[in-house]
């Protein structure tokens, strides 16, 4: 399992990328257009990502093996709400979006398949107790950022922007 990990995270990272260097394409105006969506616009579902990636990694952060990848993110301010907007300015969001995803590849290297199954307790954002195997956090987790992603590239390509081939499959090397 932390083998298909690691590529969850290769991939997180490479459509991250990807959605930057699209939304570089409109104006701030544009980003910051209500278009409807979850989070209204398309910086704002960026922002989401930042915000969920953030709460979940310092959940993660807590777990006993004390992690040492996840050493920056503990000491990044935690997000008041889930449609918070912690950037307006989109170079500003790739510098943080750029360090979480670092962070995330390099939980990938360290965490092993036994910390894989321990639980990690940890709160909800509304507050009440949760614990969960960790290799269901991560799967719901980078899941989550697809989801999210999807969202980002459907109002990129509504504003006339192609983010191109977005499928996992994409990553996967080819095979003799």
């Amino acid at each position: 399992m932390p083998e298909n990990f690691k590529l969850l995270a290769a991939y997180n990272a490479e459509m991250n990328r990807r959605n930057f260097h699209a939304a570089r394409q409109l104006s701030a105006e544009e980003l910051l257009k209500d278009r409807g969506a979850f989070f209204g616009s398309i910086l704002g579902t960026l922002n989401h990502l930042i915000v969920g990636d953030t709460l979940w990694l310092q959940r993660i952060a807590m777990h006993p093996r004390q992690f040492a990848s996840l050493g920056t993110v503990r000491a990044l301010p935690k997000p008041d709400m889930l449609n918070q907007i912690l950037f307006t300015d989109l170079d500003k969001w790739f510098e943080r979006r750029t360090l979480l995803d670092q962070c995330i590849s390099a939980l990938m290297e360290e965490i092993n398949d036994s910390e894989l199954k321990s639980v990690l307790y940890y709160n909800r954002t509304d507050g009440a107790s949760a614990n969960k195997k960790l290799n269901d956090i991560l799967l719901h987790f980078f899941n989550h950022q697809t989801h999210h992603r999807g969202q980002v590239s459907t109002l990129l390509f509504q504003a006339g922007i192609d983010v191109g081939v977005t499928d996992l499959l994409s990553l996967v090397p080819n095979v003799s």
